[in-house]
């Protein structure tokens, strides 16, 4: 981990955006994302007692969860109406499985839901990270993180995270390694430049790309 890299990143990015976000530029690129406000539409739409009897209410939490991806402006607009047909053309049994996943990676045993959720998403195709990280975001966006694979690939060379090594098939191992890292990178800066994590590595993304 090349901590001085971070410290120079942060020096030039509060040089450039005094206050960080709370900058008017970065106020200006966040009214775009809508972070704050998606993820407190996504903590009502699938909060822990929407998933209580999913026998009954496996529809409506699927139709959260196809909302909140298609939402997302970090979500390719490839991968959203892709993500909205393969859910809305699973089976009754696959439904449920897959209601029950979300149930437990948002509510439960993150790890046992992230790897069903996953298993499911691979027979059709769109095991991707956006996809699999999104939902976590919004539910938790001081503690869980959005993967993105070029900024997070870009993350890892440029702050040399050799325990890290991120591959497209999205896995718990990595994401669970990626989260903490990220989590203890942003407690070692300014808060201005955390308010939440989807804006910390956006930091390291604004970063990363005036360092070209």
């Amino acid at each position: 981990m090349n901590l001085e890299r971070l410290y120079t990143a942060q020096t030039a990015f509060l040089d450039r955006y005094p206050g960080g976000f709370a900058h008017e530029d970065m106020v200006a690129v966040g009214k775009k994302h809508r972070v704050d406000q998606l993820a407190e539409q996504t903590q009502v739409l699938l909060a822990k007692k929407n998933f209580a009897n999913l026998a009954t209410n496996k529809a409506q939490i699927l139709d959260s969860i196809v909302k909140t991806v298609s939402r997302s402006s970090m979500v390719s607009m490839f991968e959203k109406p892709k993500f909205r047909d393969y859910v809305n053309g699973l089976s009754t049994d696959d439904r449920q499985s897959l209601a029950e996943a979300f149930r437990k990676l948002l509510h439960g045993n993150q790890e046992k839901g992230f790897n069903q959720v996953l298993d499911i998403l691979v027979e059709g195709q769109l095991a991707k990270w956006s996809l699999m990280t999104i939902c976590s975001l919004y539910m938790r966006p001081d503690i869980d993180v959005f993967v993105k694979p070029t900024t997070t690939k870009r993350v890892i060379s440029f702050l040399e995270l050799e325990d890290l090594v991120y591959k497209p098939r999205p896995s718990w191992e990595f994401y669970a390694r990626y989260r903490d890292t990220i989590n203890d990178l942003k407690s070692r800066v300014d808060p201005s430049l955390g308010p939440n994590n989807a804006a910390f590595t956006g930091f390291l993304m604004i970063t990363l790309a005036s360092d070209d």
